[in-house]
């Protein structure tokens, strides 16, 4: 049964309630014992998630692409506008058109010095450069836009909130959905990635935000044996803990 006492002002309050749809959160309670072991499972799946640049070409079934996409979309964003496209390409000649503009740009990023020196400095470790043939390679790249407003049929514009934040949050559950169904990818950022607007005909009010190459791996591929930073390097905890959360 619903209990409201530790609030002065509920959420929703019964005029909201009784003006707009609400359900009932479906929430399974589970014991520290079985909280722990779950979070420890998932940190366990996810610490074996890396960047893949030697992708196969394998077909991979685009009901996986798709699910991926549903998974994605479940990100919070601000007022709940979804403010994403995700645009999902296996036709080979658009693959290679885009391989072709990435690798323009790149080049100018690597060999014409537009990253600066401490830039390709912190990248020399992963050894990556201006060749992205993985683009053609990959069965799959999924490219996803920020839509920067909304745009109606009459071409009214319409506001959009946290843009960039949810869409950051939608990447981030589309990289783990990937890597839970068994597949791999990197997230590439040719910069700049306007190409890809046009390339690929999608209208103003969209931006590419990240692009997605997927595939299954080359059997013994490698990868850069980096470690990731330590707890106490990514967490701080203000203030004093109260010893029941101890």
């Amino acid at each position: 049964m619903r209990d409201d006492s530790l609030y002065k002002h509920p959420y929703p309050s019964p005029q909201l309630a009784k003006d707009y749809p609400y359900i009932e959160l479906e929430f399974q309670r589970l014991t520290p014992d079985q909280m722990q072991a779950a979070a420890d499972d998932f940190y366990a799946r996810m610490d074996k998630r890396r960047s893949v640049r030697m992708l196969s070409d394998e077909p991979v079934p685009r009901q996986l692409i798709e699910t991926a996409v549903s998974a994605a979309s479940t990100a919070p964003s601000g007022a709940h506008q979804q403010p994403w496209r995700f645009v999902a390409i296996a036709d080979p000649e658009i693959k290679r058109q885009i391989r072709v503009a990435a690798e323009e740009e790149e080049r100018t990023n690597y060999l014409e010095n537009r990253m600066n020196e401490e830039w390709q400095s912190a990248l020399a470790p992963l050894g990556t450069d201006h060749h992205k043939e993985f683009l053609e390679i990959a069965p799959w790249i999924v490219v996803l836009f920020e839509e920067r407003y909304r745009l109606s049929d009459d071409g009214t514009k319409g506001h959009n909130y946290y843009v960039k934040e949810g869409c950051g949050i939608a990447a981030g559950l589309f990289i783990t959905a990937l890597h839970t169904m068994g597949l791999t990818t990197l997230t590439h950022t040719p910069s700049p990635m306007a190409f890809l607007t046009k390339l690929l005909g999608r209208p103003a009010n969209e931006r590419p935000f990240v692009l997605f190459p997927i595939g299954y791996p080359l059997e013994g591929v490698l990868v850069p044996d980096i470690k990731r930073k330590d707890l106490s390097e990514v967490l701080t905890v203000v203030g004093d803990v109260p010893e029941e959360l101890s």
